[in-house]
């Protein structure tokens, strides 16, 4: 199932945070990048419906998603992280990853299947006593709950160190084939983000500027100078 973004345009008073963005991902992980500002998280909050486009149009596997009400996404299949992680410190990890299941519909056996995956599965300790990577894994079992459809992770892999990345490089490449998801991630991890992701968007001031193979993309000028601070 392909993702169409149509000429979406975001305008917060005199600030354009999003101006006439267009991308069609295909199945599997894809990245959005970009430097501070850039738009990533307008996008994501777009496809969430935290933010309300004034222009433009979002289908996946023939549904507008822009129809859909917020509230009705998650039941739909799109699952979310933000960047600062939503883990409550007073649950259990159980507890946690239930909190996924909620306006899904899903199972007992469906919260428990992604405790598995991302490897938590007996962990008995509140929030506030997990690791970060722990953390980080808890919203990652939330985001496979209840047959996701579209899974936007913003920024993952913050504050994790190398072999901390490559856990989570290894469970967010395998979503798309366990589940069936296709999965967009925004990171600062230029490494994480040419591991996993196949195919590359570039945000710069709420423009595109680049989208393509990953290889291809980080290796332009373009997209070195707007977000590399590389000088040709």
């Amino acid at each position: 199932m392909s993702l169409a973004i149509e000429n979406v345009t975001v305008r917060f008073g005199g600030v354009t945070p999003l101006d006439d963005v267009s991308f069609t991902f295909e199945p599997g992980v894809c990245g959005i990048i970009g430097p501070n500002g850039a738009g990533k998280t307008t996008l994501f909050n777009v496809l969430s419906g935290f933010a309300l486009p004034v222009a433009g149009s979002v289908t996946m596997a023939g549904e507008a998603l822009l129809a859909i009400a917020p509230h009705r996404r998650a039941t739909w299949g799109l699952r979310r992280t933000f960047q600062q992680e939503q883990v409550i410190r007073t649950l259990s990890v159980w507890d946690n990853a239930r909190l996924g299941a909620d306006h899904t519909g899903a199972s007992t056996t469906e919260v428990q299947a992604a405790l598995d995956y991302v490897g938590l599965t007996g962990l008995d300790r509140p929030g506030s006593r997990l690791t970060m990577l722990e953390r980080r894994l808890v919203e990652v079992a939330r985001c496979v709950i209840g047959a996701p459809r579209l899974v936007l992770l913003d920024e993952p892999a913050a504050g994790l160190d190398p072999a901390e990345s490559a856990q989570l490089l290894e469970l967010i490449t395998g979503i798309p084939g366990r589940f069936g998801a296709l999965v967009l991630l925004v990171d600062h991890d230029m490494d994480l983000v040419r591991a996993a992701c196949g195919t590359v968007a570039v945000l710069d001031f709420g423009k595109r500027i680049a989208f393509g193979p990953t290889a291809e993309v980080l290796g332009s000028a373009a997209v070195r100078r707007a977000y590399l601070g590389v000088e040709e």
